[in-house]
């Protein structure tokens, strides 16, 4: 899995590339958890995402939570037919904000 992630203000985006498991979510994890404190948007861009496990799916769920608990907004956004399929599966896609 590769991260990048880009700051327009408080605007923060992360690209996520690859497979998101359980060997990967806790760099996920890390990696949202230290811009959480200063974003008042997370935009998870996930064009280039294949997978993603139960351990991704928390790994989003805590972000949500965190980001909604402080007034802010977690979007994701590009999710590809597999990805939304899980989302569709595991009740993610009405609880998160998919653009």
């Amino acid at each position: 899995m590769n991260l990048n992630t880009t700051a327009e203000g408080s605007k923060i985006t992360v690209e996520v590339e690859g497979r998101v498991d359980t060997t990967t979510s806790t760099a996920l994890a890390n990696e949202l958890d230290e811009v959480i404190p200063n974003a008042e948007t997370i935009i998870l861009d996930l064009e280039k995402l294949l997978y993603i496990s139960s351990a991704g799916l928390r790994v989003l769920l805590s972000t949500h939570k965190a980001m909604s608990k402080k007034g802010g907004s977690l979007i994701v956004k590009n999710v590809c037919a597999d990805v939304m399929e899980i989302f569709e599966i595991t009740g993610f896609s009405s609880i998160l904000d998919i653009r």
